[in-house]
């Protein structure tokens, strides 16, 4: 199951809880065409990954310090975390790139 962050505090915690799994953060929001395209893949990924991987999103208006603290500019912008440290990202609804990521990095 996916979580939404709604603070930068709840952010930087999900970092240090997941220790060593890896943390996939989509970055949406709801009027964007390609988020709600991409939502239910993500959401499969996350159940089909939930003992290697950790999924959140975060609303880039509702939690416009997380995003503007990552650099994000366009959405869907997926970064990938591990040990609190970000380790990859990409911007766009691509399902197979999402992931191949995935898999690289569990």
């Amino acid at each position: 199951m996916v979580k939404f962050l709604e603070t930068l505090e709840e952010f930087k915690q999900a970092l240090m809880n997941a220790g060593d799994k890896l943390v996939v953060v989509d970055f949406s929001a709801v009027w964007c065409p390609p988020c709600k395209a991409i939502a239910p893949k993500f959401e499969a990924m996350s159940e089909e990954f939930n003992t290697d991987a950790v999924f959140y999103k975060v609303d880039v208006d509702e939690n416009s310090e997380t995003s503007e603290q990552e650099g994000i500019q366009a959405m869907p912008t997926f970064i990938f975390y591990k040990n609190t440290k970000k380790i990859d990202s990409f911007t766009g609804a691509n399902e197979s790139k999402l992931l191949e990521f995935i898999k690289k990095h569990i």
